[in-house]
């Protein structure tokens, strides 16, 4: 909403397909309905598609699924849809739109074939590469976006939160897994927590161990702290950074996780990318059945006894005659289990403190509904994340009531007592 937005000089190397009033309309429906149609426009202009996070771009590849027959009326007629109220956004359109039949077959004829792989490369042929970080939790949308795209380049541009900017990824056409990220002295001022696999107090967290920027180790592991010039003083961002180089003096640092814990039943702790690294294991499984993990999110379950990981799953079956069996997610779970730290695999095998991890899936557009109810709620829609972990109510009753199966680990983990 800055006037540094609105007014904007031309700019050759980013230009929008949409008019602001279309980028910058507070009605959800609206802004992606217009921005969708006039990206169908401009097909033949569009060089990169993108959102700021892989959920967001998913988002508006499934607004098209279920909206593309009225885009492709408004197209066909020149009219646009009694849906979009917003008369800014009305006039403007209508010196955009012109009937067009020929365009309008077209994409009806892609959007109404049932396989949707490489949706995007033939509506937009010219587009080069996804603008769109994928890096920590959005790594799980890659094969989504890898079938959806056809296989065109993710790039991870830059590392920025709504505190402030903070790096940029100087070799942005490096793969998802090597992404590195310089931080960029002048946005703020950085410092860093040395992060220690224990958790306090067991370790010391106070400012006296804050290391500078120029005085970062390669390799190791750090909380970031930043001080802004709005005036955040020492703001602890959450992110485990690990120093992966150097671009002249500035280091270069790779996404490692989120610091805080997800899930905890009794001793056990697991985080994002314990989590992450599990679903990666079991969706291994989920291969040779042209099935794939679109989201996830998880639960600690201690209405049981004793309590248990739920983890909501929705899937991409390609093929539903020939998708994975109940027992094939029963052993998914299973895989997520052997994934598990071995505090987990103790509490499971030999306390008995955890019971059998469960997978609950849900109905397709289960997360979407997920993020309407967030928007609905205040939420920045190019902020949005799925929440890795929940317990709020109202959030529980949606996916419960979108469950459609639910599979149990058959057996327990491999876990062996290690005397010291």
């Amino acid at each position: 909403m800055s006037d540094q937005f609105k007014a904007r000089p031309h700019d050759p190397y980013n230009v929008y397909t949409s008019p602001n009033e279309a980028i910058l309309c507070l009605d959800s429906f609206q802004s992606m309905y217009t921005q969708m149609l006039c990206g169908l426009l401009n097909r033949d202009q569009v060089l990169r598609i993108g959102a700021i996070f892989a959920s967001g771009l998913l988002r508006a590849i499934r607004f098209l699924q279920l909206n593309w027959k009225l885009l492709v009326h408004d197209i066909e007629t020149g009219t646009l849809n009694p849906k979009i109220t917003d008369p800014s956004i009305r006039e403007c359109i209508f010196h955009l739109l012109q009937p067009n039949t020929e365009l309008a077959h077209f994409i009806a004829k892609k959007c109404s074939a049932e396989n949707w792989e490489g949706i995007l490369k033939r509506i937009w042929p010219n587009t080069k590469y996804l603008d769109v970080i994928v890096t920590g939790a959005m790594a799980q949308y890659i094969p989504t976006l890898d079938y959806y795209s056809g296989g065109l380049p993710q790039c991870c541009i830059v590392y920025a939160s709504s505190e402030c900017s903070f790096g940029l990824n100087l070799n942005p056409m490096s793969k998802p897994s090597e992404v590195s990220y310089t931080i960029m002295p002048n946005m703020a001022y950085f410092e860093f927590l040395p992060h220690d696999q224990a958790e306090p107090p067991f370790y010391d967290e106070s400012p006296s161990r804050l290391v500078d920027l120029a005085d970062v180790e390669l390799g190791k592991e750090y909380e970031l702290v930043i001080t802004t010039f709005p005036g955040l003083c020492r703001y602890r961002v959450g992110d485990i950074l690990q120093v992966t180089g150097f671009h002249n003096s500035a280091p270069g640092f790779k996404f490692v996780r989120r610091k805080n814990v997800l899930l905890s039943i009794d001793t056990d702790k697991t985080d994002e990318s314990e989590l992450q690294s599990a679903i990666e294991r079991a969706s291994l499984l989920l291969r040779e059945f042209n099935t794939s993990v679109v989201d996830y999110t998880s639960y600690a379950d201690t209405n049981t006894i004793p309590g248990h990981y739920a983890v909501y799953w929705e899937l991409m079956i390609k093929d539903p005659e020939k998708g994975p069996t109940r027992e094939v997610l029963d052993r998914c779970c299973l895989a997520m289990e052997e994934s598990m730290n071995s505090v987990y695999r103790q509490g499971r095998v030999a306390d008995n403190s955890i019971g059998p991890l469960e997978i609950r899936v849900v109905k397709n557009g289960a997360f979407e509904e997920l993020m309407d109810y967030a928007i609905s709620r205040g939420v920045s829609i190019n902020q949005y994340k799925v929440p890795r972990c929940v317990s709020f109510t109202p959030i529980m009753e949606i996916l419960d009531a979108r469950v459609i199966s639910s599979h149990f680990s058959p057996a327990t983990p491999n876990w062996t007592s290690e005397r010291r």
